[in-house]
């Protein structure tokens, strides 16, 4: 496949990904497969590679009942094949050693750069100010649902990306840890309805070239 191929594959999925919002409630996406997609997504950026999100995968109906309560009714959840829900990890500095030591037995930095990012790491992150912390946890989980719904898309599935829950009672309901925090919800499955197209700003208006 040349280059050109692949930008007009990328292209065709970016353009055919929309939020369903009606899915296919008898469509069923087996653990492994959704394993397989969530692993893939994890090639996704993150802030010093701290990869400070977490998923809790939902595919109990009674759960997904549960979460449609405090999620405002959206049909999507209660009909989806699963819930992703992405979660943000404020305390990623807990991973630093395991992290950067796996890259270096990985053959990808030395073991010079390796102490280095280690130091420049811990010299960091454990005393961010939370609020920094859920900045970071969040933008990274916008990097990783980005690419997870992409790939989805790929495979012939549809998402719709949901930040509108309640969070505390998610968190309360799963039982978190106070250093992981809901970030947003993903429905996946087979979209039952199209999806409303939808336009965009033109690009003079939100770009300069300079």
């Amino acid at each position: 496949m040349t280059v050109s191929q692949k930008y007009n594959t990328l292209s065709e999925i970016i353009h055919e990904r929309k939020s369903v919002r009606k899915f296919e409630a008898s469509t069923e996406i087996s653990k492994e497969e959704i394993a397989a997609m969530l692993s893939e997504a994890t090639e996704a950026p993150s802030s010093s590679n701290t990869q400070s999100w977490r998923f809790i995968v939902i595919q109990d109906s009674e759960a997904k009942k549960k979460i449609k309560e405090f999620s405002f009714n959206q049909e999507q959840i209660e009909t989806s094949s699963a819930i992703i829900a992405v979660i943000g990890d404020t305390e990623m500095h807990h991973n630093i050693d395991e992290i950067y030591r796996s890259n270096f037995e990985a053959g990808n930095i030395d073991k010079l750069n390796m102490e280095r990012q280690i130091q420049n790491a811990k010299a960091l992150y454990p005393i961010a100010p939370t609020e920094v912390l859920l900045n970071i946890a969040s933008f990274d989980a916008g990097l990783i649902s980005m690419q997870f719904m992409l790939i989805a898309k790929a495979k012939g599935y549809d998402t719709v990306c949901m930040g509108g829950f309640d969070k505390k009672q998610f968190a309360e309901k799963f039982e978190l840890e106070d250093r992981y925090v809901p970030i947003v919800l993903i429905a996946l499955g087979k979209a039952a309805a199209p999806a409303y197209g939808s336009t965009r700003l033109p690009l003079e208006k939100i770009a300069t070239f300079i």
